[in-house]
C-alpha cells in the first residue's frame, strides 16, 4: 500500500467515526501518518476535554483505523 493510499483509508476511518463525535460536539483531525504504523489524531471540540476520550481514542479510533488500515500499530492523540 502507497503513502497515499494508506492516508486515503486512514481518513475513511476518520469519516466512518467523524458523526459519532460530531453529535457529542468533538471532532477529530489526521495529524500524521509516521512510518506507515503510528497515526497521530487531535481530537477537537468537546472531545478535547472529555474524561472519556482515552478510550474513544483506543475502542473506537485505533480500532475503526486498523479496520481500514491493519498495518498501523498504533494510534496516539497529541494537542
Amino acid at each position: 500500500m502507497t503513502k497515499e493510499e494508506l492516508k486515503l483509508n486512514v481518513e475513511k476511518a476518520l469519516e466512518e467515526i467523524r458523526p459519532f463525535l460530531k453529535s457529542d460536539g468533538g471532532n477529530i483531525s489526521l495529524v500524521s501518518i509516521d512510518d506507515g504504523k503510528l497515526v497521530k489524531v487531535r481530537l477537537e471540540g468537546a472531545c478535547t476535554d472529555c474524561h472519556v476520550n482515552h478510550m474513544t481514542l483506543k475502542a473506537g479510533v485505533e480500532t475503526t483505523i486498523k479496520k481500514y488500515a491493519p498495518q498501523i500499530e498504533q494510534v496516539v492523540g497529541v494537542s
